[in-house]
C-alpha cells in the first residue's frame, strides 16, 4: 500500500493546465523571492537562539546547516525543473513514491510553511515593539508576547505575555496583500529585500572592525552536542536551519514562473548561494564584536543584530538596522504564506483536500480561498507562542520533506531513466545520500521534547484524516477515475482495483 496511487508525471502536467496559474515570473523575480523568503528571522532575530545553544561555536552550526541545504538545493533544482507546477516536495513525492507519502509530506509542509510565517512574525514583533519602545509609545507588555512566551525586564526579572498583537496584525496583513495578487507580491519583495541586504552590509561593515578573538573562547562552551538534546553545535544547527528555509519557496512558484526549465535553478541556487556568503559574514561580525556565550547579553535579545550595534556605540545605526528589519521580515512572511497556499491549493486540486481550497478569484486569479484560511491559522499561531519553539517546529517539517524528495529524485532515476532533465543534479548518487543523512542528523538534534515529540504527535493526526477523508476522496481513488476528465488511462495499474469496490477508507 505505500507506494500504491502513483500519479505521472505527464498526468501532474496535464491536470496543472487544467486550472493553471498565470506565468509572471523570471529568474530575478524568483531570486529575490527566494532571497526574501530566506534573510530573515533566521539571522535577525534566531543569532541569539543560536548563540544560547552553542555560544561562538555557532559559526560552525551555520557552515553545517548550509551545507546540508545547499545539498538539498541541487536536488530540488533537478526535479523541480522537470515538474514545473504548484506543490513542491508534495507534487513530487505523489509523482515518484505514492499518494500515501505524498500526503504526509504536504502535511509536514504545512509545519514548514505556516509555522514557519508565524516565526518570523513573531520574530518582527519583537523588533518592532523595540522600536515603539525606544520611542516611548511602546504597548502595554501582555500585547507585546504570547501566552507561552516569556518577556526579560529591564531589571532582569520575567513575565508572561498574552496576545502578541503585531505578530498577529502583520499576518493578516501579509494575506490580503498575496490576495491581491502574485506579481504585485513580487515587485513589493524585491523591494524589501534590498533593504535588508543593505542592512546587513552596513552591519558587516561596522561590525568587522571590532572583531576581537578573545570573544571565541570558549569556542564550544556547550560542546558538540548529541541527537535529541537540542543543545551544542548540533543543536544550534537544527535550530539555525530555519535561517536557510525559504529557498524551496522557490519551487512552490513553479507554476506562476516563465521558462521554468531554466528559471527554477536559477532562483533556487542563486539565492540560496547569496544568503549563505551572508549568513557567514554576519555571523563572524556579530560574535566576535560582542561575544555569544550561552546566557549572555546576546543570546537573551530579541533584536541582536541591533543590539550589538547600539552596544558598539552606534545606537541610530542600530535603530536603522531595526527599523530596516522592521520593513524587510514580512517579505518572508509573505513567502512562507505563498508556499503554503500553493501547496494546499495543488493537494485540492488532486482531491486530498477540500475542493474549495483550489477555487481562484476572478478579479485577482489567486487562490483566495485557500489564502484566507492560511493567514488566519498563521496570525493566531504568531499571536500565541514563541519564535524558537515555531522554528524548531518548522524544521522538523521542512527536513522531513527534503528527506524525501531526496529519496525521489534518486528514486526517479532508476524509474524514468531517460525522462528530460533540463538540470541534472551532478554526482547525485553522492549529492542524495549526503542531503538524506544531513537532514536526519539534524531532525533528531532538534531534541525530543517538544520539537520531536508534537512532530510525531502532528504526523499520526495527518494519518488519522488520510484514512478518513483524502484517501476516498482522491482523485486517483477507486470509482474517481471520471474526476480526472479523460486521463485515467496514464495511470500505472492500482493494486486496489483487484481488491474489489472501495468501501471505506
Amino acid at each position: 500500500m505505500l507506494f500504491q496511487r502513483r500519479k505521472p508525471l505527464d498526468l501532474i502536467l496535464e491536470t496543472a493546465g487544467k486550472r493553471s496559474l498565470t506565468r509572471q515570473l523570471g529568474a530575478f523575480d524568483l531570486t529575490m523571492l527566494g532571497i526574501g523568503a530566506v534573510i530573515g528571522t533566521g539571522i535577525f532575530v534566531l543569532t541569539a537562539v543560536a548563540a544560547n545553544k552553542a555560544g561562538p561555536g555557532m559559526m560552525y552550526s551555520f557552515i553545517i546547516a548550509g551545507i546540508v541545504c545547499a545539498l538539498t538545493a541541487l536536488i530540488y533544482s533537478e526535479i523541480a525543473a522537470m515538474v514545473p507546477v504548484s506543490g513542491s516536495a508534495y507534487t513530487y513525492s505523489y509523482a515518484v513514491l505514492g499518494e500515501l507519502i505524498a500526503w504526509m509530506v504536504g502535511w509536514a509542509l504545512i509545519l514548514e510553511y505556516a509555522v514557519a510565517a508565524g516565526a518570523v512574525s513573531v520574530g518582527w514583533s519583537g523588533y518592532a515593539n523595540g522600536f515603539l519602545h525606544a520611542h516611548n509609545i511602546g504597548l502595554p507588555l501582555a500585547l507585546t508576547a504570547g501566552p507561552f512566551d516569556t518577556i526579560t525586564l529591564a531589571d532582569g526579572t520575567t513575565a508572561k505575555g498574552s496576545f502578541n498583537l503585531i505578530a498577529f496584525l502583520l499576518a493578516l496583513l501579509v494575506t490580503t496583500l498575496l490576495v491581491v495578487g502574485t506579481s504585485k507580491s513580487a515587485k513589493v519583495t524585491s523591494v524589501l529585500v534590498l533593504i535588508k541586504i543593505a542592512a546587513l552590509s552596513v552591519f558587516v561593515m561596522l561590525a568587522f572592525p571590532a572583531v576581537d578573538t578573545a570573544n571565541f573562547s570558549p569556542m564550544l562552551p556547550n560542546g558538540w552536542g548529541t541527537p535529541l538534546s537540542g543543545v551544542g553545535v548540533l543543536g544550534a544547527a537544527a535550530s539555525i536551519f530555519f535561517a536557510y528555509v525559504g529557498f524551496d519557496a522557490v519551487s512552490t512558484a513553479a507554476e506562476e514562473t516563465k521558462n521554468p526549465n531554466r528559471n527554477i535553478p536559477i532562483g533556487l541556487i542563486g539565492s540560496l548561494a547569496i544568503c549563505t556568503v551572508f549568513y557567514l559574514l554576519v555571523a563572524y561580525t556579530a560574535v566576535g564584536a560582542m561575544g555569544a556565550q550561552p546566557g549572555g547579553p546576546l543570546s537573551q535579545s530579541k533584536e541582536p543584530l541591533a543590539f550589538v550595534l547600539r552596544e558598539m556605540g552606534w545606537p541610530r545605526i542600530g535603530d536603522l538596522v531595526a527599523g530596516a528589519a522592521i520593513l524587510a521580515l514580512p517579505s518572508v512572511v509573505l513567502m512562507m504564506m505563498f508556499g503554503q497556499t500553493r501547496i494546499l491549493f495543488t493537494m485540492s486540486r488532486d482531491g486530498l483536500m477540500p475542493e474549495a481550497l483550489s477555487r481562484v478569484h476572478p478579479k485577482f486569479h489567486t487562490p483566495h480561498v485557500v489564502t484566507w484560511i492560511t493567514g488566519l491559522f498563521v496570525a493566531f499561531f504568531a499571536a500565541l507562542f514563541p519564535v524558537g519553539e515555531l522554528a524548531d517546529i518548522s524544521n522538523a517539517g521542512t527536513l522531513f520533506a527534503f528527506f524525501m524528495v531526496a529519496a525521489g529524485v534518486m528514486v526517479l532515476r532508476i524509474t524514468e531513466p531517460s525522462r528530460a532533465r533540463p538540470f541534472r543534479t551532478p554526482f547525485v548518487w553522492v549529492v542524495g545520500p549526503l542531503a538524506m543523512a544531513g537532514c536526519v542528523l539534524l531532525f533528531f538534534s532538534l531534541g525530543w521534547n517538544p520539537t520531536i515529540k508534537f512532530f510525531c504527535f502532528w504526523a499520526v493526526f495527518g494519518l488519522v484524516i488520510y484514512f478518513l477523508f483524502a484517501r476516498r476522496r482522491s482523485h486517483l481513488a477507486p470509482g474517481n477515475e471520471h474526476l480526472l476528465h479523460g486521463y485515467a488511462e496514464k495511470l500505472p495499474p492500482d493494486p486496489l482495483v483487484h481488491e474489489g469496490p472501495s468501501t471505506g477508507p
